[in-house]
């Protein structure tokens, strides 16, 4: 497998540090606000890769962090009349919802900032202590220019930062270019108790000391919205490695941002669109298809004409799975011809192999609907075997659940007793010939919110959208 690595601008072959096992840390949420499709796209993808790593035979570990300590938290507060600890509970909770509704696997472990206040005092201690560290006025702040990798991960020099005005000035900063480890707090602020009065940790040494926790000194893959490359994984790098003088992560990567009208989706440009609004017109299943639906290190231009074609794609593979129980149902017991056998095997290898070559979901999908076509040519063929039907199912759910698509098969809707005998109402109708009414029935019926077809596997009645 192929892996794009940020820091080295290029495709790498993946090597994990332990064989058949593999640490990754994805940033997660700072539970501030409810999350908008911008935010979805990295659970999304990075949900499909830990999948797809345990199809290949990995054993992953898999860290998402809340960040529920945060300036945004307690601005958040102020507006709500509530309190940092409540905000954050709060949107970790709805978080989680839209988590769910994504068919995003939770973590294996959510570490969150409260509750890691020890561990990032100590790594600032250890900071202090090698140099790279100072304190003034009860901020402790990162020497940047000591740390001589600095700006590997996002190819900046120092001179670059400095000429772009990317930096944080203030005049107790013995640099410019300095950042923040622990920002000094008064009584009435959100504070812990630290070896430099009160206060609460700067936002990239908490992954740091969450990764290096959870994970160890050197992890795997680190994962991240392209967004987050500077400064906060170019801090954390800094940060890590200055502690422990061991490499922080041997691979990163970064996905695309979405688009508004070509502008980088985000609330502070105030041109976003909440997950759980979007998903209330279109469903959280056409959201997760159209985080997949391109490669993930591609931007996106969000439109609702490309949500409108990711909800039809979805309608195809549930068409042909639903199509495939049909059949099954009406088949035969018998062999699975070698040329099926062939088939599956190369649907498969075709899969594998857009996958191996940095997570390419997007001509995944494409070898998946080439098994679709292949699938529908079996299903409407009454000589093949059930047993060949199944097997094409089997592969079928396989592929589909690698994507985690197809999520919604045990969640059908129970067709009411009205339809059901409006369906049978309009079969005695066809029986007789009698295609006028049939056709009357047939309108009454999508009066309700129901659609009925013939196929040849029988009647088949789904709930319109």
């Amino acid at each position: 497998m192929k892996i794009y690595n940020t820091l080295t601008g290029q495709k790498e072959d993946f090597k994990p540090i332990n064989d058949g096992k593999v640490g990754i840390y994805v940033c997660g949420p700072t539970v501030y606000n409810y999350i908008h499709i911008g935010n979805a796209r990295p659970i999304c993808v990075f949900d499909v890769f830990r999948r797809y790593l345990e199809f290949r035979g990995y054993d992953v570990t898999f860290i998402q962090n809340y960040t529920d300590v945060n300036d945004k938290i307690i601005k958040q507060a102020e507006k709500e009349s509530s309190t940092p600890e409540d905000i954050a509970l709060k949107y970790i909770g709805e978080y989680e919802k839209d988590a769910k509704g994504l068919n995003v696997r939770p973590a294996d472990v959510h570490p969150k900032v409260s509750l890691y206040m020890d561990k990032i005092i100590s790594m600032i201690e250890t900071l202090v202590e090698k140099g790279y560290a100072y304190e003034t006025h009860g901020d402790v702040y990162y020497r940047t220019r000591k740390f001589q990798d600095y700006g590997k991960l996002s190819k900046q020099s120092l001179d670059d930062l400095i000429a772009g005005a990317r930096v944080e000035v203030n005049d107790i900063k013995e640099d410019p270019l300095d950042f923040a480890l622990w920002k000094s707090a008064g009584e009435n602020e959100q504070h812990w108790d630290s070896p430099w009065g009160k206060g609460r940790p700067g936002w990239h040494i908490e992954c740091s000391a969450m990764a290096k926790d959870c994970i160890g000194d050197t992890i795997d893959i680190h994962c991240g919205g392209k967004d987050l490359v500077f400064p906060h994984h170019e801090n954390e790098i800094a940060q890590s490695e200055a502690a422990t003088g061991k490499t922080f992560a041997n691979y990163w990567m970064h996905n695309g941002h979405i688009n508004i009208d070509n502008k980088k989706m985000s609330k502070s440009a105030n041109n976003f669109f909440l997950t759980r609004d979007v998903a209330e017109k279109y469903g959280y299943e056409t959201i997760r298809y159209l985080m997949i639906q391109a490669h993930y290190r591609m931007p996106m231009n969000y439109t609702a004409e490309l949500l409108d074609s990711c909800k039809a794609s979805l309608e195809r593979l549930y068409n042909c799975r639903n199509g495939l129980d049909r059949a099954i149902s009406a088949a035969k017991s018998g062999e699975i011809t070698d040329s099926a056998k062939e088939t599956f095997e190369k649907r498969k290898e075709q899969f594998i192999t857009a996958m191996d070559d940095d997570l390419n979901t997007a001509d995944g999908l494409t070898a998946v609907f080439e098994l679709v076509r292949d699938l529908n040519t079996m299903s409407a063929d009454s000589s093949v075997s059930k047993e060949q039907l199944e097997e094409g199912a089997k592969l079928f759910d396989t592929l589909t659940g690698v994507l985690g698509l197809l999520y919604n098969r045990g969640a059908k809707d129970e067709i009411p007793e009205e339809v059901k005998e409006l369906v049978s109402k309009r079969a005695e109708a066809r029986k007789a010939k009698d295609f006028a009414l049939a056709d009357k029935i047939r309108d009454e019926i999508a009066a309700l919110g129901y659609t009925v077809k013939e196929t040849r596997q029988g009647t088949e009645i789904t709930k319109a959208n």
